[in-house]
């Protein structure tokens, strides 16, 4: 069997990106927050379902600046479901907030909206649920908690642009909406990230947060005066530069066809790992859209999952962990057991997904799989 390395994520970038960069090349206007950004903040609004988008320098960012406007701060807690890499969680931290981690539905992995409820305490201003591998979370239930105790929504959408929860785009599910364009997503710059919303006044609040607390530069372009911003908050420099903003133009061009080739990776997927008693294969649940960002197999017990990813690692193939129980990491201090979150944790692998498989890696990924999972049985 060859043993050429096949990626556990790989971008769809070519002659497309390198045009789009070039013209903003000509323009001259290579800063954060230009013509392009704004460009992409139309269309990927339209993309979301919702009124208004801000580019940002990456999902963190946005999901800080969507926790300020929405007026998060010291003593206040958050609801987190549990099962996502920490930036989550951080971002709760950064504002001056606690994170208080939800566990997770078993099969999806998306908070538990029973155990989100049971954790609401007179502190609680919110609810930031993940979309776990691009899939949403049960957000009708997230919402009618949030309006029975007057709290906020946010999505968490990092890896779920394409996605859908009953025919509507993730992103409109909530409050506000934060995205990722990091190199293993669906859509990506390399880098960068998006906040959405249908309330002008957050993303408008936002906006200003995101260039230091002030309008950004192009808001100034063509005035027949001299405007001299005050400032008047602190704010950050968390915008998207306008050659990346030119390469996501492009790439939601290329979206449908990308989750299209996402979907039939996971489909041979599906079918390569029926019937291994060992492994169980992620779940699309039929009121949603599974945009796949990842795929995460759940390993048996009495299989190692990590002698397992090592075993597939010597042939070649990437594998990884799932993503975090943020729970368990010591940053956020003790913190009560949530079972389901950390079992996923311990035995949850991530194989290959991404747009550029062929159909020869697809079936070799399956075959080596299968044959390391026999190895250890």
């Amino acid at each position: 069997m060859s043993t050429d390395s096949i990626a556990l994520g790989q971008p769809t970038v070519g002659e497309e990106e390198l045009a789009a960069v070039a013209e903003v090349f000509r323009s001259g206007w290579l800063a954060g927050a230009g013509p392009a950004c704004r460009r992409f903040e139309e269309r990927f609004a339209q993309v979301t379902g919702t009124a208004h988008a801000l580019t940002t320098a990456n999902c963190g960012s946005a999901l800080f600046l969507g926790l300020k406007v929405l007026g998060v701060r010291p003593g206040d807690e958050v609801i987190v479901g549990d099962y996502t890499f920490p930036a989550t969680g951080h971002a709760v931290v950064q504002a001056g907030a606690t994170p208080v981690f939800a566990d997770i539905r078993p099969d999806v992995f998306s908070a538990d909206p029973a155990h989100v409820e049971s954790l609401i305490t007179p502190k609680t201003v919110g609810i930031l649920a993940v979309d776990v591998a691009g899939q949403p979370g049960d957000f009708d239930e997230y919402r009618a908690i949030a309006d029975k105790h007057g709290l906020w929504l946010f999505e968490d959408a990092a890896c779920a642009a394409g996605a859908t929860y009953k025919t509507r785009p993730a992103g409109s599910l909530a409050d506000l909406a934060a995205f990722s364009f990091h190199g293993r997503k669906g859509i990506t710059a390399g880098e960068g990230g998006a906040l959405v919303s249908d309330r002008e006044d957050l993303i408008a609040h936002a906006r200003k947060l995101h260039t230091y607390g002030i309008e950004p530069a192009i808001s100034r372009e063509g005035s027949n005066t001299l405007p001299i911003p005050e400032f008047h908050e602190l704010g950050y420099n968390f915008r998207m530069s306008d050659v990346q903003a030119a390469i996501m133009n492009v790439q939601l061009d290329r979206l449908p066809d990308l989750l299209a080739s996402r979907r039939s990776v996971a489909k041979r997927y599906h079918e390569a790992f029926a019937d291994v008693d060992a492994l169980t294969v992620p779940v699309e649940l039929p009121d949603r859209e599974h945009p796949w960002q990842a795929y995460l197999l759940t390993v048996a017990p009495e299989v190692s999952r990590d002698t397992l990813a090592l075993r597939i690692r010597e042939t070649g193939v990437q594998c990884n962990f799932g993503t975090y129980a943020s729970h368990l990491q010591p940053i956020y201090g003790p913190q009560a057991p949530l079972p389901v979150s950390a079992d996923a944790f311990a035995r949850q692998l991530a194989i290959p997904m991404h747009a550029n498989l062929t159909d020869a890696e697809v079936t070799r990924v399956g075959e080596v799989v299968r044959e390391a999972v026999q190895s250890l049985s």
